[in-house]
């Protein structure tokens, strides 16, 4: 029962995360900025330190899964360019926002939020205790999943209507992942592999996308604190769980 609850709760937790990026999309700049803080903290702070305790606990070579992440890093800078150079090929190059983009950045979101409800559904099929303990890391950065999933779409030019619904496909994601842990178990290797390329995409968006997009146009101090903030936000997850 309890693994259930938790799952709603996920799913509850992104969609309001989504929902606010769409509410306030006029301060996205700001919004940007915060967004931009979450994703490179939970890059430094989160996944990175994961990848080297799942390693060294599964007794994998570390190079593998960096090789991963430089690989994650270089398929989504060749993918965001090929879609760029598609679009401007008849023009002078304007701003780098392009709605697939959006949505290519969204459904990597997605496969991250199915993940995390895999590691839920795993944690609880272990015990009760740690099921908790997973859910609680999980929901603690849901919110950031679905901000940060409204966030690029609205970023790269998407419509509200398509930017929430990619939002409500990311809350169901954890939900699906939850279910699909009846019928198949991740390998360490796999997972390591996914960590790696994951993280590299991450590093990706939230540097050379967000970052920059953050602080053009109405760049300020806040934009400022507000990555700082989100960066601080990560880490009081990581201390916490």
């Amino acid at each position: 029962m309890a693994v259930y609850i938790f799952t709603a709760l996920t799913f509850l937790t992104i969609l309001i995360g989504g929902l606010f990026s769409i509410k306030f999309k006029k301060n996205i700049n700001l919004i940007l900025g915060f967004s931009a803080g979450l994703l490179f903290g939970l890059f430094a702070l989160e996944i990175i330190p994961e990848i080297f305790n799942l390693s060294l606990a599964s007794n994998i070579d570390i190079f593998y899964p960096m090789l991963a992440l430089v690989s994650g890093f270089l398929v989504f800078h060749i993918l965001e360019k090929t879609f760029l150079v598609h679009d401007n090929h008849e023009g002078s190059y304007q701003k780098h926002q392009h709605p697939s983009v959006g949505l290519v950045s969204a459904i990597l979101l997605i496969i991250h939020s199915f993940l995390d409800g895999v590691g839920m559904g795993v944690g609880f099929k272990i015990s009760t205790g740690l099921g908790v303990a997973v859910a609680i890391a999980v929901i603690g950065h849901a919110f950031s999943d679905g901000l940060n999933t409204g966030s690029l779409m609205l970023l790269n030019k998407n419509s509200a209507r398509k930017t929430f619904a990619m939002v409500a496909i990311n809350a169901l994601a954890p939900v699906l992942g939850v279910l699909s842990v009846r019928f198949f178990n991740l390998s360490s290797g796999f997972l390591l592999i996914y960590l790696g390329f994951f993280a590299g995409i991450i590093l990706y968006i939230s540097l050379e996308d967000i970052l920059p997009e953050a602080h053009s146009g109405d760049s300020s101090w806040k934009t400022l604190a507000l990555t700082v903030l989100g960066v601080l936000f990560i880490l009081g997850l990581s201390i916490i769980s």
